[in-house]
């Protein structure tokens, strides 16, 4: 497996002397199956003692894994005819949002999202998925084209949070994002979001207004993240692992709260392992809420958003 997370660090080790020992025994021609099967069979507990019960902070590290899928990896996988918009006619070009027209299957859409760099260089050309003011007026722009044209919206969300600087703020950070948590309540098309890594603060909410709202198994939703949480509360930021347990961030607290509609299964260890199969797992959903939600009239459809919204964080 690619280089992992600390808590991955003796699966990987387990798989690497797996490796080893099969070239070992191609190489010297030796007999050694009851070995390769015990080591196998060893793996196969330890991922099961590690994945099935992983803590909220474990999850927000997979949800950063530098091997997870991205929007670009998703819409490589799930759609054709990809035509990316650029810039957001009032300033420039953000390249932590990407947006464009698309077909899934034969259902021409509109898709955002926004996307991280693999290497150092792309993370800078991306700002690490931070958004400007700019990223999230293309993001609304490219939303009421779709509502003109009758496009149903597919949003992915991987940000851990808007960018804080200071020529952000001075081109209206805020107001952008408050646009957009306005403008998007009132699009008169079905909007689909789901967040397939990070979801922080504003910066994921600013696109994150929809009919449907979901979660892969292994990313968070959250006001802040953990160690903003922890600098603010215990003026530590050392105590992440404490704050994610109490910021109820993961798939299960947030369904409780309302927050989102479903968690979306990862493939087992993570969307990491098996990039293909978790934009499948994606594109049953998309295809199955689309059609749902095109059988809506406009005027149900708006309702039933506003509603989702207001009832959010209310527990019976």
């Amino acid at each position: 497996m690619a280089a992992g997370l600390d808590f991955e660090k003796p699966i990987a080790e387990l798989e690497k002397k797996i490796h080893e020992l099969r070239h070992f025994i191609a190489d010297k021609k030796i007999d050694l199956s009851s070995e390769v099967k015990r080591l196998e069979d060893k793996l196969e507990h330890l991922k099961k003692d590690t994945y099935v019960n992983l803590t909220p902070w474990q999850r927000v590290q997979l949800a950063r894994h530098p091997q997870r899928p991205y929007t670009l990896d998703y819409i490589n996988f799930l759609m054709t005819d990809f035509l990316e918009i650029h810039g957001d006619r009032l300033f420039s070009d953000d390249k932590a949002i990407v947006s464009g027209f698309a077909k899934l299957d034969k259902q021409k859409i509109v898709v955002i999202g926004h996307q991280k760099g693999r290497d150092t260089k792309e993370n800078l050309k991306r700002n690490f998925g931070c958004a400007h003011p700019e990223g999230y007026r293309k993001a609304l722009r490219m939303m009421q084209l779709a509502e003109e044209f009758n496009l149903p919206i597919v949003i992915f969300i991987d940000t851990p949070g808007a960018y804080p600087g200071i020529g952000a703020e001075e081109r209206g950070q805020a107001q952008a994002i408050a646009t957009n948590l306005r403008d998007m309540a009132s699009i008169a098309t079905p909007i689909i979001s789901i967040v397939i890594g990070e979801g922080g603060s504003g910066g994921a909410l600013g696109v994150g207004v929809a009919d449907r709202v979901y979660i892969l198994e292994n990313s968070y939703y959250s006001v802040i993240s953990p160690e903003g949480c922890a600098a603010i509360l215990w003026k530590n930021g050392s105590k992440a692992s404490e704050a994610a347990a109490v910021l109820k961030l993961t798939g299960e607290d947030l369904i409780k709260l309302k927050v989102i509609d479903a968690v979306i299964p990862e493939p087992f260890g993570g969307a990491h392992r098996d990039h293909e199969k978790t934009a499948q797992n994606i594109k049953e959903v998309l295809i199955r809420d689309i059609k749902e939600l095109k059988s809506l009239k406009k005027e149900v459809l708006l309702e039933s958003r506003y509603h989702k919204f207001r009832n959010m964080g209310i527990i019976a």
